[in-house]
């Protein structure tokens, strides 16, 4: 029995293809069947290699995380001259690894370009080497059957008219129009979609800074595919992003996929498309001194760990100021290809496993004229030569090791479980892959879905109990109890009164096929409102400067400066790092419901209604989302939001969401104070 928290399931994120409308499964598919792609970082910024005076942990961020005058930086585009850079090997070593497309950086943050454009000097053009790099990769792309894909970047560190400017530089913004920059962008985007052939994915970055909103992504989104409808567009184009988990969140955000950068989610998420991007090393761009490598084993379980759970994965690598790919790159590619050349057909073209867990690996899984072939990577070797495929139901037909296809393996049924008797030595000890065929769609024992919009309620909750399983009788309780045969049967939702333990169970010729599954659902009294009486409009702020990893105890710290401000922004603030905000004031809500509120922010931030911690999402991390719901009675509350900055990245959003009232930031005309 599991008592899961609901808001885990009901509060996550939508695809990110609800921006326009149903995902476009044409476009999708040759991406979805890929599942293995080379992301390659390379620009001026090998030419140092990560070393910049004393230190040696930079990456292609030098010119930011080592300080380094434009004037100065720009001075690397006189000794950029790869005269050992071949497309057609580093085609030939993606597509002897397994990997389907290529992604390259056209233009990372530093505003460099790979390609020849007549909108700028600072391009490849102006280097001693001459020669259009995307041109050439393009061609090498073509000829060996390769995707092409660009990456390019939003922030532009370069172009006179992209804001901000870095804070620690003297660079004046007087003059500057980000609009000016937006059609630089453009342009220069016609370039990578027109000039090159067809290409697959337009892979954006540098949307986190303040500058950049939705309707700026949304209009770059629908511009980039009126020039190639059949393009592909990641989330990073607009805002939506939820930090390094790279998964959109809640709301209407262009893309067509996920992003998660340098992790891989925890379980996959039906009907969403993501990639993990994932460096090598500890670095995107090339850094001579970082021998932090992952093991070539460590890579070949994520690719199988990812497809497991419906992902694609896009792995870098980060050539040298010749053009050369690092030799321990190029190790790993090698150990990658030579296990896809026998156990490709277990990740191009499959999708998620029916599995929620496999103790001895994972599961890939494809669909064969309504039968499943199920594809099961086995990390560990059982040492009776017992393979234990627990809780499936279907009846096996035929099973095989990929790197044996034509000897068969014998299988039989136990209770649950289907046992695949294999060979006493594993043919690969990094991953087996054995193929188990079974009849029809996967049926395993995963227990009922119960569902609600919250777990706390006011008066009455509506709670749906529905599975997607096949011939099954699903059996609940109110009581706590396990349910059983005798329990009551579901025919439809279930209405609450009162606080509620929800069990409920699958049942198929008067057997249980699943584990009981618990949610408890509590009727909340809903926090009183307060007078406010004299109150104006707008909030009261303090503002303060300091070096924090956390939120600290604003009440113990006197304040740099203070005042009335309309919403929860940073227009006070005297510098654009190590710096916090405690906002407080009055919300005034229109009636007694369940509301849920958000908090987005880049770095820490929370949120207090009265004195209880709604939202917390404290710490050090890039934009990311929290939520939280409280139930509230008609009238005006006591709202707090606080907010700290270290360095990088600064943004705040406070979002609000209830009956008749779409997520939406929370409006000035509802936000007060009182002197």
């Amino acid at each position: 029995m599991k008592l899961i928290p609901l808001l885990l399931i009901t509060l996550w994120f939508c695809p990110v293809s609800m921006a326009r409308d149903l995902p476009d499964d044409t476009r999708m598919e040759w991406w979805r069947e890929a599942r293995f792609g080379m992301f390659i970082h390379w620009g001026l910024y090998s030419i140092p290699a990560g070393t910049w005076q004393e230190k040696t942990t930079h990456g292609e961020w030098i010119r930011q995380t080592a300080q380094i005058p434009i004037e100065v930086y720009d001075q690397f585009i006189n000794e950029f001259n790869p005269l050992k850079f071949d497309a057609d090997e580093w085609v030939r070593m993606a597509k002897a690894a397994g990997m389907k497309y290529i992604v390259l950086t056209s233009k990372h943050h530093d505003g460099f370009c790979l390609f020849n454009s007549n909108y700028t000097d600072f391009d490849i053009m102006n280097t001693p080497f001459k020669r259009d790099i995307l041109k050439e990769l393009a061609d090498a792309c073509r000829d060996q059957g390769i995707k092409l894909c660009w990456y390019h970047s939003i922030m532009d560190w370069h172009h006179p008219d992209y804001l901000p400017r870095r804070s620690w530089e003297d660079r004046l913004a007087n003059g500057a129009e980000l609009d000016r920059y937006i059609t630089y962008m453009k342009n220069q985007l016609k370039e990578l979609v027109t000039n090159y052939g067809d290409i697959g994915v337009l892979w954006f970055d540098g949307e986190w800074e303040d500058t950049w909103n939705h309707e700026h992504g949304q209009d770059l989104y629908d511009y980039v595919r009126s020039l190639q409808p059949s393009i592909i567009i990641n989330n990073r184009v607009d805002v939506g992003r939820s930090g390094m988990q790279g998964l959109t969140k809640r709301g209407s955000y262009a893309g067509d996929f996920g992003t998660p950068e340098q992790e891989i989610p925890p379980t996959g998420i039906k009907g969403v498309d993501w990639e993990t991007c994932m460096t090598m090393n500890d670095h995107w761009g090339y850094n001579k001194n970082d021998n932090n490598w992952k093991s070539s084993a460590d890579l070949i379980r994520k690719l199988a760990d990812i497809a497991s759970k419906g992902g694609n994965f896009l792995l870098n690598v980060g050539p040298t100021e010749e053009g050369l790919f690092p030799q321990p790159s190029i190790d790993r590619l090698h150990a990658i290809g030579k296990w896809m050349r026998i156990n490709g057909d277990a990740i191009y073209g499959t999708s998620a496993s029916p599995f929620k867990e496999l103790s001895w690996g994972r599961c890939t899984q494809k669909s064969v004229k309504g039968d499943t072939r199920l594809y099961l990577h086995v990390f560990s070797w059982p040492a009776d030569g017992q393979l234990v495929v627990p809780g499936i139901y279907n009846k096996p037909s035929y099973a095989f090791l990929l790197a044996a296809p034509t000897k068969k393996l014998a299988v039989y049924r136990k209770e649950d479980s289907l046992i695949i008797n294999l060979p006493e030595a594993a043919p690969d000890l990094i991953n087996s892959v054995v193929v188990l065929d079974v009849a029809g769609r996967p049926d395993v024992n995963d227990p009922p879905i119960i569902f609600a919009d919250h777990d706390i309620f006011i008066d009455t909750l509506n709670v749906s109990i529905t599975s997607e399983r096949d011939n099954i009788d699903i059996r609940f309780t109110l009581d706590e109890s396990t349910p059983t045969m005798t329990s009551q049967s579901v025919t439809g939702s279930i209405n609450l009164t009162e606080t509620t333990v929800v069990s409920a169970r699958a049942f198929r010729n008067n057997k249980p096929v699943s584990g009981s599954i618990q949610y408890k659902f509590t009727q909340a009294e809903p926090l009183l409102g307060v007078e406010a009486r004299e109150r104006h409009q707008g909030l009261r702020y303090e503002y303060f400067e300091g070096s924090w990893d956390q939120l600290p105890d604003f009440d113990e710290i006197t304040p740099v400066k203070e005042g009335v401000i309309s919403d929860f922004n940073f227009s006070p603030r005297n510098q654009s790092e190590y710096f916090g905000f405690q906002y407080s004031g009055f919300i005034s809500l229109p009636e007694t419901a369940v509301y849920t509120f958000f908090t987005d922010s880049d770095d820490g931030s929370q949120l207090f209604i009265g004195e209880k911690l709604v939202v917390d999402n404290d710490g050090l991390h890039g934009m990311t989302e929290e939520i939280g719901v409280i139930a509230l009675s008609a009238g005006f509350h006591p709202i707090r939001v606080t907010f700290f900055e270290k360095t990088g990245g600064d943004q705040l959003k406070v979002n609000y969401q209830g009956p008749k009232i779409n997520k939406q930031a929370i409006s000035p005309q509802v936000l007060f104070h009182i002197k």
